[in-house]
């Protein structure tokens, strides 16, 4: 392709709000456009970039059986209220109501669809396993679209689901995957991790996440150098440490004016929050529980909500913390809680004589201990683990990072055939349910996430596998002997296979070298007047800007040793 016939509009400005170096980078280099909050265009560079991640995806996906479909981004919403996950999308939720005075919903996931789709066409164990894929768009109404394409409000998404006649199968099927997308991210040339996960509202029981840490990532994982051990910070086991008995001091009551905040507490009493126990109030369903922490610590929701055995958890409002504390909120404490569950984190075990509020206005109680002046109804892990604790597994130190989700697989089970009724008759002739898997890699995020680690101060690194082009052509002169060159070689290349862009314009050399740089094609042979009078041409290598000089009738055969090197 020639520079002049196609439409790569590089920026030097950006708005004031562009954040993350891939949105910025994305923008600068012609890649995308934005339309409106949360939604871009691809322009040629960016959607060349987008077909090679997807062409990477369906041969992996072929390679372990995948079949491709392509399912409806309508979808009506009975379908949703079916499977019981309608209410579950909340404000997230793109619908409207059609003519016919039908609410359908732009899909943001297809679980519903695909099981609605085999429920109608598997009925025997004959037709299992399956593994069924799609290439397809998604849409979510993000209340902050950030980052460019890795917030967005409409992206591009595989989605795979496989289904079959018990769990052992299933387990096979998820390893393969498991293996298929660290096949695919390697060839991305993307630096992944694999966590455990917490399926949210997917369902299941077993997830993982594939993970590119990212000072831009809006979610954090925890790893172990030591041992291997990664996790997403929901997931992170706490250590449990075993109970420590203390000297007991006598109970007593202070003066705490204003002071709600384990900070402000904290400074009126010269007390260190890891002294202290902070108790939050939750509610749900099933009632109103006080979870306990120690002063430095955050209550870990996730980790709650399965000790509890609920689907929904959240804070208590103003009304019910008043109700069951009698005192206003930030004073709230174990010690003479009633008809309240309590659970206490593991980490209390270590405490004795610690601070809590004392359910009084104003008031807050010292020296307060457990079984002692309370009971707590259980004790669990229920907190976040923090930077530099102890890795669960083998003791050496936990780091704590952000990170850019770009994968997900998860183990439904028979969480959506139950819903909407997809089963299948053994060999016995008896009816079973189809046991589920779930497999999505966000598309649009990896060209994201790729360039938020391989980029320099000029520009983006393309990764061979997924650069636009291969090799960039960039005659110093518009015409005669080294455009004539430029152009006779760039026939060449193409007949070989190359992918090129010749650089035709009309342009200032330093105006060409920082398009070249910012870019970031992986190789460029420069044709100026000085090297090509000798025989030669130059070609750079983008990643490390290495220069080589070679003949100009062996620039072919020296670009295909560096391709494939």
């Amino acid at each position: 392709m020639k520079w002049t016939e196609t439409l790569i509009p590089t920026l030097r400005q950006l708005p004031s709000d562009v954040e993350a170096e891939s949105h910025k980078l994305m923008l600068k280099a012609g890649l995308i456009r934005q339309l409106s909050s949360g939604t871009y265009s691809y322009l040629p560079l960016g959607l060349k970039a987008l077909r090679k991640v997807e062409n990477i995806i369906r041969e992996e996906m072929d390679a372990v059986g995948g079949l491709e479909v392509l399912l409806p981004a309508l979808q009506p919403s009975d379908l949703w209220k079916e499977s019981g996950r309608y209410d579950d999308l909340g404000e997230d939720m793109v619908s409207f109501i059609d003519r016919h005075k039908s609410e359908h919903i732009l899909g943001p996931t297809h679980e519903e669809v695909i099981t609605d789709l085999i429920r109608r066409e598997v009925k025997s164990y004959r037709q299992l396993p399956l593994l069924i894929y799609q290439i397809q768009t998604k849409f979510r109404d993000e209340m902050r679209p950030r980052f460019g394409v890795i917030r967005s409000k409409e992206f591009i998404m595989k989605d795979a689901y496989s289904f079959h006649t018990d769990w052992d199968d299933l387990d096979k099927r998820y390893q393969r995957m498991y293996d298929a997308y660290c096949k695919i991210f390697q060839r991305c040339g993307l630096k992944y991790i694999a966590v455990e996960a917490d399926p949210g509202i997917m369902g299941g029981n077993v997830s993982h996440e594939f993970m590119v840490l990212s000072e831009r990532g809006e979610d954090t994982v925890v790893a172990c150098k030591a041992c291997g051990y990664a996790a997403s910070l929901d997931m992170a086991e706490c250590p449990a440490p075993e109970k420590c008995e203390l000297s007991l001091k006598p109970l007593t009551e202070l003066d705490t004016p204003n002071a709600k905040t384990i900070e402000q507490v904290s400074s009126i009493l010269k007390v260190k929050p890891r002294k202290m126990v902070k108790t939050i109030i939750y509610q749900s369903k099933e009632g109103v529980t006080a979870a306990l922490v120690r002063g430095d610590h955050e209550v870990n929701t996730v980790k709650l909500a399965k000790v509890l055995k609920v689907k929904e958890l959240e804070l208590a409002d103003e009304k019910t913390i008043c109700s069951v504390t009698n005192a206003p909120v930030g004073f709230a404490g174990p010690v003479g809680l009633k008809d309240v569950k309590i659970v206490c984190d593991y980490q209390l075990y270590l405490l004795s004589n610690f601070v809590t509020g004392a359910n009084k206005k104003d008031k807050h109680i010292v020296n307060v201990n457990i079984q002692r002046d309370f009971k707590p109804d259980e004790m669990a892990d229920i907190r976040y683990i923090t930077d530099g604790e102890q890795c669960p597994k083998c003791k050496a130190k936990i780091k704590r990072s952000q990170a850019i989700e770009i994968g997900h697989i998860f183990k439904l089970g028979t969480k959506y055939s139950k819903a909407l009724g997809a089963g299948f008759l053994d060999n016995k002739g008896e009816e079973n349910l189809i046991t589920m898997g779930c497999y999505g890699i966000g598309v649009n995020r990896i060209i994201a996430s790729l360039i938020e680690s391989s980029y320099d101060k000029d520009g983006i690194i393309w990764p061979r596998a997924l650069s636009p082009y291969q090799v960039l052509l960039l005659p110093l002169e518009p015409s005669g002997p080294i455009a004539e060159y430029a152009q006779a070689l760039y026939t060449q290349l193409k007949e070989a296979g190359l992918e090129v862009l010749l650089d035709d314009r009309d342009e200032r050399p330093g105006i060409k070298f920082k398009d070249a740089d910012l870019i970031g094609i992986p190789l460029r042979v420069t044709i100026g007047a000085r090297n090509l009078d000798k025989g030669k041409v130059e070609i750079v290598t983008r990643s490390d800007k290495e220069t080589v000089l070679v003949g100009k009738n062996e620039v072919l055969n020296k670009l295909k040793e560096l391709l494939l090197s």
